[in-house]
């Protein structure tokens, strides 16, 4: 498979579980999808029987508070699509149809480990049609007190240096950096799970919010240490699923970024905020063709080179 080129699955995958905030039974089948079709969620078993068709996409994103949610509590929504949507941009996967017939993706074991064995145990397939990307052109910046996140350019792939800083000494302050490719996704991020502090439980359950969760796919964090029995899977486990997040929350871009992302105590209101802020002038991006992968050894993984810009489509 040329990898300069666009891909899907080679077949359907599904997979079910819970919500981790609404703590219901969900089902989620994964599509083979066209060039260009992008990542879009078909969102069925609504109370009209009808189904609609959410885009993956930052102006579709409708809450940002502990996931990100896109679509609308009226007319259907998809609530903590962070991290299949991560998956799928770790893995290089452009094209694919997600049917959900719930309000709230699975949380499985809390990563994206099992969306990665889900898609790798069908298989990926060249779409035949050259891969896009946005390069960014200029840098953008978004805060929130200290926080912020950033996006600036660069000219070898994906790069995404995160830094966290909590109160809780469990946690503390961390910082990771690293090139985004399917091969580091794979080995650095995608098992880092999600996590919360044991001391928040009875106002989130009160706030509507993680009545899914449990030590099966959450890290637990008390005032003593890890609560769950296995540990950490990574000594830095935090910080990595900080960057799971991110690649999630930036994939709402429609397509892959050619820059840099940069952030201190971010989330996901702020990475769906820096994408609206590039998005916000034309003249801080460009939308570029992927060139064959040995023109740009560097970017091999991805087949990444940079060929003319295309300005005319919109996102």
């Amino acid at each position: 498979m040329k990898t300069s080129q666009q891909t899907t699955l080679r077949s359907a995958a599904s997979l079910s579980g819970i919500g981790v905030h609404s703590g219901n039974p969900v089902s989620i089948t994964l599509h083979p999808a066209e060039a260009h079709h992008g990542i879009a969620f078909l969102r069925t078993g609504l109370a009209d029987d009808r189904d609609r068709l959410i885009q993956a996409h930052h102006a579709q994103v409708s809450a940002t508070e502990l996931c990100t949610v896109i679509g609308s509590r009226e007319t259907g929504a998809v609530a903590t699509i962070e991290h299949l949507m991560s998956a799928l941009y770790g893995l290089g996967i452009d094209n694919c149809l997600v049917e959900i017939d719930g309000p709230e993706m699975p949380i499985l074991d809390g990563s994206a480990a099992p969306f990665v064995a889900a898609i790798e145990a069908v298989g990926t397939a060249s779409c035949g049609t050259p891969r896009r990307f946005i390069k960014v052109l200029k840098t953008v910046r978004t805060e929130k007190g200290r926080a912020y996140s950033e996006l600036r350019p660069f000219e070898r792939g994906f790069h995404l240096d995160v830094e966290i800083d909590f109160e809780s000494p469990v946690i503390g302050r961390s910082r990771k950096a690293l090139t985004l490719t399917p091969a580091a996704y794979r080995r650095e991020i995608a098992r880092a799970r999600t996590f919360g502090m044991m001391r928040d439980v009875e106002r989130y359950w009160k706030a509507g919010f993680a009545l899914g969760a449990s030590l099966e796919n959450t890290v637990a964090v008390g005032d003593g240490g890890v609560v769950n029995p296995e540990g950490l899977r990574y000594p830095d486990e935090f910080v990595r699923h900080k960057i799971l997040d991110a690649v999630g929350d930036l994939a709402l871009a429609g397509l892959p970024i050619l820059g840099a992302y940069q952030s201190f105590c971010g989330g996901h209101g702020l990475n769906v905020a820096v994408l609206t802020a590039l998005f916000a002038d034309r003249s801080n991006y460009a939308i570029v063709e992927g060139a064959a992968a040995r023109r740009e050894p560097a970017f091999a993984e991805f087949g990444v080179g940079l060929g003319a810009a295309v300005y005319a489509p919109e996102l």
